[in-house]
């Protein structure tokens, strides 16, 4: 049996919330109010953690998807000791404040993935469970449960409309992640009416369909109901679990209690005070804890020291048991590098002809024997992506120490996930064609929001592809990506620089790396093995040099550069003379001195033509006010490869008319 005390401790977490939201006069106080009872009980008798240090490895994770009720985390975080105050609550949703609109990751202490955009929460917390398998499948020993956690999120009725909860649900059910509880906080409201207005699912059904657990809990405000049905998740180690717990938006809020108008907005001094007295609430002043409340949470702070206290002396005696299992372990949480990696990392020749795609899968198979915690997929198309680790098992149910990700094909919630594996410490790399990043979009910027290292390979990258037509022919998505802040965007143009783009993804710890790779084969460029492992990280460099005065420059990015350097030697034997600059990545150039842009790129050269096959939109940055754009800015066409190509003009006689028409 609960004690009386939880009662105060959940209309804390109500009135909290609702005089945040009032002095914000913002904010989402219905859902807070109606899920409090299921969040207090899930976070004080079941929620491992240690509010003292946040980012304990052994800690269980709770993803609040329903991220627009942040209030209902935020008050739980500072009524159990993390370094969340009362002023930082007064501040919600300011300037700078702890307490932003919807939880931010690196924000505020004890969030553990950025949510908002409904839906993704669901497949972060998917991408944490399957970390947790991998992890324990990959270090734990008899008597040594190092690895050994939960991970639970709560949702929304809005959350499983998204498409994505969907395919996250799918796979995890698939997967046997029985270690994943979703709380659904279920009060038939979404935004603008009544759920019945847009849906009419069997949610029951559909979930048991992908072979989830579903637990019914008929009364939101039952706290021994909802312990039980959470005790009944824990059990089942086979399937996931979805706890349909049924609750009142806006509890207590007596005018708009159970509609749509409760889900945002402040509730206002008349119906706070209201609510207050439905609460039977005897304290007048605003943000007031009664002494009781920080007593009844004082046990979670307590508790979690003595867990970590205990999962450290573990760790102590399983390193002198397992001295190179625990070296790796440790080296993976602390983000450090193996030694030589880098050095194994494949170089060509000019003999070589290769796909970009087919050295990106030499390198990354090369990397998996160095990183344990290098793990990825595709969605449905290693085949086409060249992505499979050949020397690896799937991860599958039966063998969760597997490297490879079958996530079929679902692009939108691979990213998802793979958003939730970087953020338990794993470093995962997701694919498909590069026309298809339009699906995972969403995800890609969450990686980016939260500056996760999450790698992009995304191939088939121009119109190139040739005969699967426009649909499968990327034009704008360069320069959309391009636009994306915190995001590293590399297109190398032969064997080598697809080596040494590999090695920036790998160093790159603050964000996400897209790979940009072609499907055709393509020559080893001269000067690419001596010139690549450092240009390619600069951003841009010079190729190769005019042979006299330079006239002007060739910049070009991925398989355009080998164009370029064609149209090179014909404008020599014409006593043209021209640098040929290959820009793999402009975040990575943007990075560099002026002294070096200038030896790059110098001023006093203003003809300049730029090669390649998407849009033109941010180019004139580099070609300059005189330079001469040659781009695709219409959707491509289905046909031959090399005859498409041609016929949106990237042949060399057209580079050396379009050069010359500057001079």
């Amino acid at each position: 049996m609960i004690p009386p005390i939880s009662t105060l401790s959940i209309n804390t977490i109500r009135t909290l919330t609702i005089d945040s939201i009032e002095k914000a006069q913002h904010g989402h106080p219905g859902m807070p109010l109606g899920a409090a009872p299921m969040a207090y009980v899930l976070w004080k008798y079941f929620l491992k953690q240690n509010p003292k240090h946040p980012s304990w490895f052994n800690r269980d994770r709770l993803v609040l998807s329903a991220g627009h009720g942040s209030m209902l985390l935020y008050a739980l975080l500072h009524l159990s000791g993390y370094d969340v105050s009362l002023d930082d609550l007064k501040n919600f949703r300011q300037l700078g404040s702890k307490t932003p609109g919807h939880p931010e990751y690196g924000v505020t202490p004890g969030v553990e993935a950025t949510t908002g955009p409904l839906g993704q929460g669901i497949p972060t917390a998917v991408g944490m469970a399957m970390s947790e398998r991998y992890f324990a499948e990959k270090f734990n020993r008899e008597g040594f449960p190092i690895v050994d956690h939960l991970t639970y999120t709560i949702c929304g009725d809005g959350d499983l409309m998204e498409g994505v909860s969907s395919e996250a649900a799918s796979l995890a059910g698939h997967l046997k992640l029985g270690r994943l509880i979703v709380l659904y906080d279920s009060n038939n409201v979404s935004l603008d009416g009544n759920l019945s207005l847009a849906y009419s699912d069997d949610t029951k059904k559909r979930f048991e369909s992908y072979g989830w657990q579903v637990i019914s809990v008929s009364d939101g405000n039952d706290l021994d109901e909802i312990k039980a049905a959470i005790r009944l998740a824990q059990s089942d180690l086979t399937r996931p679990s979805l706890i349909e717990i049924k609750t009142t938006i806006g509890y207590g809020a007596p005018s708009i209690e159970g509609t749509h108008k409760a889900h945002s907005d402040p509730l206002g001094p008349e119906e706070i005070k209201r609510a207050k007295q439905n609460y039977n609430w005897h304290y007048n002043e605003p943000f007031y804890v009664p002494e009781a409340v920080y007593q009844d949470f004082a046990s979670i702070q307590s508790e979690g020291e003595k867990r970590e206290a205990d999962w450290n002396n573990l760790l102590t005696k399983y390193k002198q048991s397992y001295p190179e299992l625990y070296t790796e372990f440790t080296r993976i949480l602390n983000g450090d590098f193996p030694l030589n990696w880098e050095a194994q990392l494949p170089a060509y020749d000019l003999t070589d002809q290769l796909a970009t795609r087919v050295a990106s899968s030499q390198a990354l198979n090369i990397l998996a024997h160095s990183f344990t915690e290098l793990i990825g997929g595709s969605a449905d198309l290693d085949a086409s992506t060249r992505t499979r680790l050949k020397d690896f098992d799937d991860f599958q149910a039966q063998t969760y120490s597997g490297r490879n990700i079958r996530f079929g094909v679902r692009e939108f919630a691979m990213a998802a996930i793979a958003n939730g594996l970087a953020l338990h410490h794993l470093r995962p790399f997701v694919s498909t064609f590069f026309v298809f990043s339009d699906y995972l979009r969403p995800a890609l910027r969450l990686s980016a929001l939260m500056k996760l290292p999450v790698i992009y390979v995304f191939t088939h990258d121009s119109v190139a592809v040739g005969q699967d037509g426009p649909t499968h022919q990327p034009i704008e998505h360069l320069a959309s990506f391009r636009a994306m802040p915190n995001v590293t965007i590399l297109r190398p143009a032969d064997g080598n620089e697809t080596s040494a783009a590999w090695a920036v993804a790998m160093k790159n710890q603050d964000g996400p790396t897209l790979l940009i790779l072609g499907r055709q084969t393509l020559p080893t460029l001269e000067g690419t093995k001596e010139k690549a492992r450092e240009g390619v990280s600069r951003g841009a460099y010079v190729l190769s040099e005019a042979a006299g005065d330079p006239d002007g420059l060739l910049i070009a990015t991925g398989s355009e550069v080998h164009l370029a350097i064609k149209a090179q030697k014909v404008l020599e034997k014409e006593n043209i003379y021209v640098s040929v600059i290959s820009m793999p990545s402009w975040e990575l150039f943007e990075k560099q001195s002026e002294t070096y842009k200038e030896r790059v790129l110098p001023r006093k050269i203003t003809k300049r033509l730029v090669l390649e096959m998407g849009s033109r939109l941010g180019w004139r940055e580099y070609a300059g006010a005189f330079g001469k754009i040659m781009s695709i800015d219409e959707f491509g066409c289905s046909g031959p490869g090399d005859q498409v190509i041609e016929k949106f003009g990237f042949a060399v006689d057209n580079v050396v008319k379009q050069f010359k028409e500057m001079l």
